[in-house]
């Protein structure tokens, strides 16, 4: 058919009774409210699942005849109008009871920055896992009621679209996002103006404009380079997510911290916290301090109350994941910002520079040395991150620098199926939504009859089954396969056979996650899967970023063994995971699958979302599951670390996946009673959900920031900011005098220690500090005494101060101690000195430290 084709959309009028569907699409409320989406999904099931799950796409797209129905049908009318009460009085509770003893909700604001949102997939501005995580943060913020703000970009494109050829070959496809379709729209000043900012960047000025997306009490600021007064190059700085070279990568990070700052002074607002996600968002700091210095601070002062009130979260021990640029592309780019700052480029790159590569800027080392509250998001990675950035404090041993650890949580109401959640309203009524941090409350997952429990996954299974048979479907006919050979290929996915184990993997394909650790064996994979009265069926789905090869080759790699004739039908690599593939996965797999090289996973949150809907992990002992694994919730696998042979690591973690599926997983989940069901499997998922929902959900993870980060930032802000910021210039004289003087302090011990003493006497200890200029008032001298661990490392029991005494002409301070030892027995001390000063945040900030 020859000519033009055009685009006619007819667009219904919204019924005046319906009129508020309007505003419940323009609130991103609805990505975690699912009587919200039920809306929507009750008016035209078919076309909510072409729009995307979008609801503003689909108010301009649904049949003017199917809304005048609606209005007209009481039913729904009722519905809606309950969900709009709902509404209503989400909106007005603002502040959740308790908090008031933390942060004052009426003063106090966290400005939360990320370079990703990840709140629903019709939302397309993230990529992965720091987005999804960054959009349960807000989420959890705004049902508990925290003052938060949040600052990223609105891409035009989001993450690539992901098809699968034939040949298993990963192709990307860039879509551009309507703004219309968005839930946004302009950010508007207290003059009712729209909000534009401009940065500068060599040679010339870009214009920002601010855009506001609402999420129940949390807004969204979103900055926007797509303006007609910029150059095309500059317009295209915000296109894409994570796209371009590293001039547009370091482009992008200037408009989110330098830009994302100026938007919201231009909005009014006046944070007292500044949480930084991840270093993308670190020229925020030279930002806030460049202010400082314009109301006539010095550079250091400014640095000190900038600092004080900054909470920076880092998410990757990955080298890779940390970004760096040259020191020449810095100079091009911060030449006359380093003017503004009154400093030189020797300080200026100082901020960002590490030993192991002194000539690259390190956004990590910035957003570190220009913070005072800095953590993991495990236990584990947190361990990690004190060891892999403890160039920042180079004197202090890693375990006890100032980086500490928040783990990850996931959004309950997001994540959680609402089969659970009906069930939970009606066994428990409505109050359960209330009790997330309640371990005790979980335990009544007992409360639920087991054959209840099985039947409900079971039923989830199916509708996950069905699902993934569509999206087989697609992909194999867009590859060319005929009817018959997608019916063989799909053979197993019958919904009327949800009985059969399934094992789950999905998340972003990275070589250190090892997607294909489970084919290590393949012959002996391909027999436990192909037991004809135990069966096994692995789904696997996930993207690599379009530059990582070794990434794109394990999806060939995958694909290449689901296609094999002894694994047909029984490994599936989907393609375009998302958080709609992702919500059926977690809830409707058996066993969620994760085997990263340890200890590379810093957190890993798809475990925890699959945890609290009963589903069982199976992942190597990091991350998270380093803390959550409690031996009878799920399985281990025992991680070989980096001083092993890669090769062997390989072979034996892949031979302790496979000893403890075979022997364990498969036998207990076919052990089924006289009623058709495993009671075993059932006690092991009812143990899963109960220990992991009240640990590991995001409100738990935001009160933990709360308590332990942000009012410890805003009260530290407070007391460098107090008369004047008298105390951020004190601070950073005070440092100032230590670094230059430390070089010449020396500590030894003055009296000969004795081997031995009996019980109740005391051990004298004197130590003498020259102390090289300082005082005796900068210096803390400490003993600690403790026993030897098994790598002969000191385990510490008992802390104690040494007391100044005198100080002779030569500048030698004694210090001294009646050592009075609790611990019987074989024991040792080791003895140390530091610089102290009552303002700091952390009592080793400065990084300086001398062991006698």
């Amino acid at each position: 058919m020859n000519g033009t084709r055009f685009t006619l959309e007819v667009q219904p009028i919204l019924p005046e009774r319906l009129q508020r569907l309007q505003e419940l699409a323009n609130d991103l409320f609805y990505s975690w409210d699912r009587e919200v989406r039920g809306l929507f999904f009750r008016l035209d099931r078919q076309l909510w699942d072409e729009c995307g799950h979008n609801p503003k796409l689909f108010l301009r797209r649904v049949s003017q005849k199917k809304l005048d129905r609606a209005a007209q049908d009481n039913v729904f009318v009722e519905d809606f109008n309950r969900v709009l009460s709902s509404y209503d009085t989400y909106r007005q509770e603002r502040y959740r009871s308790g908090l008031e003893e933390y942060l004052d909700p009426e003063s106090d604001l966290i400005a939360y920055f990320c370079a990703e949102f990840g709140f629903h997939e019709s939302f397309p501005v993230y990529s992965g896992g720091l987005g999804i995580l960054a959009g349960d943060h807000c989420k959890a913020t705004s049902d508990l009621g925290v003052p938060l703000v949040a600052v990223g970009l609105l891409y035009h494109q989001g993450y690539f679209r992901q098809r699968i050829d034939g040949f298993g070959n990963q192709v990307a496809h860039y879509v551009d996002s309507e703004f219309a379709d968005l839930p946004i729209s302009p950010a508007l000043d207290a003059k009712g103006q729209e909000v534009h900012v401009q940065i500068h960047l060599p040679g010339r000025g870009v214009m920002l404009k601010v855009w506001k997306a609402v999420a129940g009490h949390v807004t969204l600021y979103l900055l926007d380079s797509d303006l007609e007064a910029n150059a095309p190059s500059d317009r295209a700085i915000t296109h894409q997510l994570y796209g371009g070279d590293v001039n547009t990568r370091i482009q992008q990070e200037i408009v989110l911290g330098v830009g994302g700052v100026r938007a919201l002074t231009s909005l009014g607002l006046q944070p007292t916290v500044w949480h930084i996600n991840e270093g993308h968002a670190a020229f925020q700091i030279l930002e806030r301090t460049r202010r400082w210095v314009a109301k006539g601070m010095e550079f250091e002062a400014a640095l000190e109350l900038v600092a004080a009130g900054t909470v920076f979260t880092t998410h990757t021990p990955v080298p890779a994941g940390h970004d760096m640029f040259e020191h020449h592309l810095i100079s091009s780019y911060f030449a006359d910002y380093i003017d503004d700052l009154g400093i030189g480029m020797e300080r200026f790159l100082a901020l960002g520079t590490m030993p192991e590569n002194p000539h690259v800027f390190n956004q990590t080392a910035l957003a570190l040395r220009g913070s005072r509250f800095h953590n993991g998001v495990s236990r584990i990675h947190g361990g990690v991150a004190s060891e892999m950035e403890s160039y920042v404090w180079p004197q202090v041993p890693p375990a006890e620098n100032p980086i500490r650890y928040v783990t990850n949580g996931v959004h309950v109401h997001t994540f959680l199926a609402r089969e659970w959640a009906n069930l939970f309203d009606m066994r428990f009524g409505g109050g359960w939504r209330n009790e997330l941090l309640s371990q005790e409350f979980w335990k009544r997952v007992d409360e639920i009859p087991d054959h209840g429990y099985w039947s409900l996954h079971q039923s989830l299974k199916a509708e996950l089954m069905v699902d993934v048979r569509r999206r087989v479907r697609a992909q194999f006919a867009r590859n060319g396969c005929s009817d018959a050979e997608c019916e063989r290929l799909m053979r197993f996915l019958d919904p009327d056979e949800s009985g059969i184990l399934t094992i789950g993997f999905a998340r972003r394909f990275a070589t250190y996650k090892r997607a294909a650790l489970i084919f290590n064996d393949p012959e002996r994979l391909a027999r436990l899967v192909n037991d004809p009265e135990r069966p096994v069926m692995l789904i696997f789905a996930g993207k690599a970023h379009p530059h990582d090869e070794p990434g794109r080759h394990l999806i060939q790699v995958i694909n290449g063994f689901s296609r094999r004739p002894e694994f047909e039908g029984r490994v599936l690599m989907l393609e375009d995971y998302d958080l709609s593939l992702a919500r059926k996965l977690v809830s409707g797999v058996d066993v969620w699958l994760n085997n990263p090289e340890y200890p590379l996973e810093a957190s890993g949150t798809s475990g925890q979302k699959a945890g609290i809907n009963g589903v069982l992990n199976l992942s190597v002992l990091d991350g998270w599951w380093g803390e959550g694994y409690e031996g009878d919730n799920g399985w281990a696998i025992a991680p070989h670390g980096p001083e092993f042979d890669p090769a062997y690591r390989q072979r034996e973690d892949a031979r302790e996946l496979l000893d403890l599926l075979e022997h364990e997983i498969i036998p207990l989940y076919y052990d089924r009673n006289g009623h058709g069901f495993s009671d075993g499997w059932v006690k092991k998922s009812k143990q899963s959900m109960k220990t992991l929902m009240p640990r590991y959900n995001a409100e738990r993870m935001v009160m933990d920031y709360v308590m332990g980060f942000y009012a410890p930032a805003a009260r530290q802000r407070r007391r460098l900011l107090a008369e004047d910021a008298a105390g951020a210039r004190e601070l950073a004289t005070w440092k100032s005098r230590v670094r230059k003087l430390w070089p010449g302090v020396r500590v030894s011990r003055r009296d000969p220690p004795p081997a031995k003493i009996r019980a109740g006497e005391t051990l004298p200890v004197h130590v003498s500090v020259e102390l090289g200029g300082l005082t005796s008032d900068d210096i803390v001298v400490e003993c600690l005494v403790g026993t030897e661990g098994e790598r002969g490392e000191l385990l510490i029991h008992d802390q104690y101060q040494l007391t100044a005494r005198e100080t002779d002409a030569q500048g030698q301070a004694l210090f001294t101690l009646d050592l009075s030892p609790t611990l019987p027995g074989l024991q040792y001390y080791q003895l140390r000195a530091y610089p102290y000063h009552r303002l700091l945040s952390h009592r080793f900030e400065l990084g300086c430290m001398l062991w006698v």
